[in-house]
């Protein structure tokens, strides 16, 4: 089957799970989950213009036209088809990017560093799992030379499924942190998930990208005899990374010229918010200097990268500045977003933070830790949102504005409009702090 589904796919050249895409020519793959069945859009994409429909065998429209493809299961058929793929692109290497915080920054700080040298595939967006890794490499044309894939995980196995779906050459893991507690279980489950990774790599790939300052991440290599690493980090390369203030509000470094002398330092000014992206651009240098793009030229790809989609952006809104971090949230990453937010100068900082989700039994404690830090920061305000900050309050009373909704933060912030403010706005994806823009221009 999976050779039938190949030679389908060499002649349509392109997929689709969503009818609503639907440009014409298609491989259209009908997948199943809790709220929806693709199997039922199946004739309404050949209808639209799909070249064939994939469906689950004994559904709805097994049989009904030619152009139907029963398989047993689609999104399985998806993965194998995608693995084929790639195994029929023998000039193609492949770097496998996954981690707690700054997965999609670092993927694109990459891909805008490799661009400078080399046709590169990148996964879009932050389709990174189970059908978005596949997605991915069915991209991938025959003039690419370096995939970047991105893999998410909220359970135990997700690297593990993924990882044998797209066979990384290289990997790297950005962190390893408090994230999807309810999935992993545990800290020691989130660092088993993504060490899986490293467990595909040291087995049938070549090398691993490592944070050696992070003892995490090292422990984690050292616990595979044999895996090959190529080491990066701010201690490692003697880089500074240099203090921000209002005429240099974005992150600023000083890397050492051949990354050995720290005598000769090259400045580095990026569009990216925050000290803590300065780990995920030693990393896409890292993987540039590898594979030999030059460092000025990796520096300059890195100084031109502007982020976007809520993510370490910095904004201006009327007398406002915003750093905007609101795609996700989770323990590591919003401590250290306020770590970086204590350390920027302004004369009113304000911080409008969302409930951090998928924590599990550690929500609570969690929620209290962030409290904790934000008594010591000496904001002129503090907005916070959802319930499970609400439960924190109730443990933990703190001087701060709570609301149910970010819709009801944005409705009182309209009442009371700040001026002239550092604003950060950061929460879970599932609170849409995002929302809070419009009242704050």
């Amino acid at each position: 089957m999976i050779n039938r589904l190949y030679s389908l796919f060499q002649t349509c050249g392109k997929v689709t799970t969503d009818t609503r895409t639907l440009q014409g020519g298609e491989l259209f793959f009908a997948l199943k989950g809790e709220n929806f069945d693709g199997n039922e859009y199946a004739m309404k994409a050949l209808e639209a213009g799909a070249a064939y429909a994939v469906v689950n065998a004994g559904s709805r429209y097994d049989g009904a036209s030619p152009r139907i493809i029963a398989v047993p299961d689609t999104l399985q058929a998806l993965q194998a088809l995608a693995r084929e793929h790639r195994r029929n692109l023998p000039g193609l290497t492949v770097i496998g990017l996954t981690g707690t915080n700054g997965k999609t920054t670092t993927k694109e700080l990459i891909r805008s560093v490799l661009e400078t040298r080399y046709r590169v595939t990148a996964t879009q967006g932050n389709l990174n799992n189970d059908i978005g890794v596949p997605l991915t490499l069915l991209q991938i044309q025959a003039d690419t030379q370096i995939a970047v894939v991105e893999m998410g995980a909220n359970h135990p196995d997700d690297i593990a499924h993924l990882v044998a779906v797209a066979e990384p050459d290289y990997g790297l893991i950005t962190n390893v942190g408090k994230a999807h507690l309810l999935g992993f279980g545990s800290f020691e489950g989130v660092q088993r998930a993504k060490g899986q990774l490293y467990d595909f790599i040291s087995a049938h790939g070549k090398a691993v990208f490592l944070n050696v300052d992070d003892p995490v991440l090292s422990a984690m290599a050292a616990a595979r005899p044999g895996l090959s690493v190529i080491p990066y980090g701010i201690g490692y390369s003697n880089t500074l990374v240099l203090p921000s203030d209002p005429e240099h509000p974005f992150l600023r470094m000083a890397l050492p010229e051949d990354m050995a002398d720290s005598d000769c330092l090259l400045g580095l000014e990026t569009h990216l918010a925050g000290s803590y992206n300065a780990n995920n651009v030693l990393a896409a240098i890292a993987v540039g200097m590898y594979f030999e793009v030059p460092l000025e030229d990796a520096m300059q790809a890195v100084s031109d990268y502007v982020p976007a989609n809520s993510r370490s952006q910095m904004l201006r809104a009327g007398s406002n500045t915003l750093i905007l971090d609101a795609y996700n949230a989770n323990p590591t990453s919003m401590a250290a977003a306020l770590d970086n937010f204590a350390a920027m100068q302004a004369p009113c900082r304000i911080v409008l933070l969302g409930d951090m989700r998928e924590l599990g039994t550690e929500s609570v404690s969690e929620h209290i830790a962030i409290l904790r830090k934000l008594e010591g920061m000496g904001l002129q305000r503090i907005c916070l949102v959802g319930e499970e900050f609400h439960k924190a309050m109730d443990a933990h009373p703190i001087q701060a504005e709570w609301f149910a909704t970010s819709d009801d933060l944005a409705a009182r912030l309209k009442e009371s409009l700040p001026e002239q403010a550092m604003i950060l706005v950061k929460g879970s994806r599932g609170i849409r702090m995002e929302n809070v823009l419009p009242s704050l221009s």
